[in-house]
């Protein structure tokens, strides 16, 4: 089973969210219908922006806390080397 730590953005350059997950599809459609009640939700953060894919959890997971110590314009370089025009990329999981 794939595990994914993904980022998500309201715009280009705006409010950003780092999350982990084993379904990436479902969690990111969790986020736009605004399923869960918490910072995305009130954000109205829900552009998948950015992720990478993880054979093992604690791989994830790991990955997941070192970006959480990062810079915003080092996640921001992270984002722009993958999608630089911060694309929705929610479309190409389908």
């Amino acid at each position: 089973m794939p595990y994914f730590v993904y980022l998500l953005a309201r715009k280009k350059d705006g409010t950003l969210y780092l999350g982990v997950t084993n379904d990436l599809a479902r969690r990111v459609h969790e986020h736009k219908a605004k399923q869960r009640i918490g910072f995305a939700s009130r954000y109205d953060v829900d552009r998948l922006v950015w992720y990478e894919e993880f054979e093992w959890v604690h791989d994830a997971i790991d990955r997941e806390k070192v970006l959480k110590k990062w810079r915003r314009a080092w996640k921001i370089n992270l984002i722009e080397d993958m999608n630089p025009e911060w694309a929705d990329l929610y479309e190409g999981l389908a």
